[in-house]
């Protein structure tokens, strides 16, 4: 069972706190078999909730999953439109479930340009699961790395510019307060699905001490067991933070 490979690791004896994976494949799983990649995604948004149930179970606090990044806009515009109507749907349709089983929901992201009706729907989830304190799943949308470290170090200089924050006093910890992430610990643990060696523009200033772990299993296929894989993986490792 998952819990079976929790109880030490040479991390610190305890799980990875906030664990984060790129979820890919979907397109690739659909093309296997034949079918439009909205099935692949449809098939990968099934998957993810499996995979919150099991992380809640392995007593994962925070999972962040990138779920559509800044350069899938420029996917085909019927595949982007279908990709926002079924987050929309996974908002409305997942909500009362993840309240009942005690999972928060939040986003990181220019959520703002969304199309409306995917934005409502995320921010009705989000309310409706603010009250509940185990696991956090965080939707990366509309997500880029390099574009938050942008707005992070814009927002910043404004508050130097506005007398607010000295430029002697910013350090790790303070611009770590102007990130999408801003009060999460970074990961842990970065999963990656689909065979690919590389992080996309996905937390490059969070992961920077991050253990990763990779699959080529596809996202649809990617199932408990092989997050106990992961898991186990990254209990055998020793955490040296560059040391």
């Amino acid at each position: 069972m998952i819990e079976s490979i929790l109880g030490a690791n040479a991390a610190g004896g305890s799980p990875p706190r906030h664990v984060a994976i790129i979820m890919d494949g979907n397109r690739r799983w659909a093309q296997q078999r034949g079918l439009p990649p909205i099935a692949g995604h449809q098939a990968g948004a099934r998957r993810l909730r499996e995979i919150a149930r099991a992380s809640l179970r392995a007593g994962i606090e925070i999972l962040t999953v990138y779920a559509f990044s800044e350069e899938n806009w420029k996917r085909e515009t019927s595949e982007v439109a279908e990709l926002m109507e079924l987050l929309r749907l996974f908002a409305l349709r997942e909500r009362a479930s993840l309240r009942r089983e005690n999972v928060r929901v939040g986003t990181i992201g220019r959520i703002e340009a969304l199309p409306h009706a995917t934005r409502e729907a995320l921010a009705k989830l989000r309310r409706a699961t603010s009250g509940n304190d185990g696991l956090l799943l965080n939707l990366a949308l509309n997500y880029g790395s390099r574009t938050e470290l942008c707005d992070a170090i814009r927002s910043l200089a404004r508050d130097v510019v506005a007398g607010k924050l000295s430029p002697a006093a910013v350090n790790d910890e303070v611009l770590s307060r102007y990130l999408y992430t801003a009060g999460l610990p970074d990961p842990d643990l970065l999963v990656r699905t689909g065979g690919e060696l590389r992080v996309s523009n996905f937390l490059l200033y969070q992961i920077a001490y991050t253990e990763l772990w990779s699959t080529p299993v596809y996202w649809p296929d990617f199932d408990a067991a092989l997050l106990e894989t992961a898991l186990g993986s990254y209990a055998t490792r020793q955490r040296r933070f560059g040391t």
